[in-house]
């Protein structure tokens, strides 16, 4: 691998852990043992490294979210392997991650936005409208509403004031969130179909 993707890689992990801002150039180079000059080598500020790591990981999801889309049979295993997939990835990001993003580096938070309305977004609107044709959803959804209220929770998840971290971990609020939004848009087929991915035995 190379110097700066090994950069990239141990730098990401520290920001996932412990935040953007709280991770300076010299945490990098230390977690690394490598010295400061190696690391401003190939990266001037801090900045550069978030953006090239944005870009990096976003092209991540870009390629995962295809290949689990691609393995469900239906709209709404799609909808289920995706919560799990986002879980996983909720796990691992420290609260203040968009905070930070937003906040201190606004050209990668720009990037994660553009992400955000354009291909998750669209990700969000197939996914309900395949759930429709498949008869899961229901006919009468205001597909454009909901997902753009899908969206939001994303980042709604990280909100400190409304889930503050220490009661709340992203991945318990997201967790909730994408059930509550699934059983609102299913039919009752798709009720059924959901109660058997989870083994649900539920009475009538």
């Amino acid at each position: 691998m190379e110097i700066k993707d090994r950069i990239l890689n141990h730098a990401q992990k520290l920001f996932l852990r412990n935040g953007i801002k709280s991770v300076s150039m010299d945490d990098i180079a230390a977690d690394m043992a490598m010295s400061k000059k190696t690391l401003y080598k190939w990266f001037e500020n801090k900045d550069q490294i978030v953006m090239a790591g944005i870009t990096n990981h976003l092209n991540g999801v870009q390629g995962d979210c295809a290949v689990v889309a691609g393995k469900a049979a239906n709209a709404v295993e799609e909808m289920l392997l995706i919560s799990k997939w986002a879980d996983e990835q909720f796990a691992d990001i420290h609260p203040s991650i968009f905070n930070d993003l937003k906040k201190y580096h606004p050209t990668a938070w720009d990037l994660f936005r553009a992400h955000k309305n354009t291909f998750i977004l669209a990700q969000i609107t197939e996914n309900l409208r395949r759930g429709m044709a498949e008869g899961l959803f229901r006919p009468d959804l205001d597909v454009e509403v909901l997902a753009r209220l899908s969206l939001a929770q994303i980042e709604l998840a990280f909100d400190p004031e409304l889930y503050p971290p220490a009661q709340f971990s992203p991945m318990r609020v997201n967790q909730v969130f994408d059930e509550h939004f699934l059983l609102g848009v299913a039919t009752l087929k798709g009720h059924k179909l959901i109660n058997q991915y989870r083994h649900i035995t539920e009475a009538e």
